[in-house]
């Protein structure tokens, strides 16, 4: 019955669903008791299991990730490949956010779009998601930001609307080795030109937070529409003592 047992949890927990939603629940979970049990059962299956290898020691392994970048103090990490770069962009609805680092996400490509055939954004373009692309990489900025944001973000990000999706991705920082973020994916995607205003915010979020000059000479080359309306970059007020 026990070897029955312990089949039928190694099958459970090398599936993409279970990985998925633990990682869910102790990623953006709001109460830590919740994440810490939910921590712990994934720690006891993969011990009584004997899962040394395949997702299940992945799942294990972001798990931890996961609580060390969540931690104790009631903040998430956040990667940032988009206009949430620039400083007082993202603090117009998230004021908790703390700059940490920049970093890199292998294997995605950065591109700009819409979420739909004949949608248009309040960016008047395309706007920026990821893509997986083998070989290619996408730079940002990780902050770290009260859990009390996890709606403020998801809602500038349109999640309620079905825009974008949050997603999990591990990425290399410049500083802080390995780390665990959240971040939004674009759903039905149609590629768009973007506006020089997005543009505009993006670059100069990459510049000010550090990002490799190359990839800040690659979002300058960006093609745009050209647009000369007003936008949302005219409710940004640049502080001087983050640029």
């Amino acid at each position: 019955m026990s070897t029955i047992m312990s089949r039928g949890f190694q099958m459970c927990f090398r599936s993409a669903d279970f990985v998925n939603i633990c990682l869910a629940i102790c990623f953006c979970g709001r109460k830590q008791t919740i994440r810490i049990r939910c921590f712990r059962l994934v720690s006891w299956l993969t011990i009584s299991c004997g899962l040394a290898s395949g997702s299940g020691h992945e799942a294990f392994r972001d798990l931890q990730m996961t609580s060390r970048e969540t931690g104790a103090n009631g903040t998430f990490a956040y990667f940032a490949f988009g206009s949430n770069m620039l400083w007082e962009r993202l603090r117009l609805g998230n004021p908790s956010a703390t700059f940490l680092d920049t970093a890199r996400l292998k294997d995605y490509q950065l591109d700009f779009g819409v979420w739909g055939e004949n949608m248009e954004s309040n960016w008047h373009g395309g706007v920026a998601t990821i893509r997986e692309s083998p070989g290619s990489e996408v730079w940002g900025i990780i902050w770290t930001m009260s859990r009390e944001h996890l709606d403020t973000l998801d809602r500038q990000e349109g999640v309620h609307e079905g825009i974008y999706s949050p997603l999990l991705v591990r990425v290399e920082s410049s500083g802080h080795g390995e780390m665990l973020c959240k971040t939004y994916q674009m759903n039905n995607f149609h590629a768009r030109l973007t506006s020089p205003q997005y543009k505009h915010v993006m670059r100069r979020g990459a510049r000010q937070n550090g990002l490799p000059e190359d990839y800040v000479r690659g979002l300058q080359a960006v093609k745009t529409n050209n647009y000369t309306g007003p936008s949302i970059l005219d409710s940004i007020k640049i502080d001087a003592n983050h640029s």
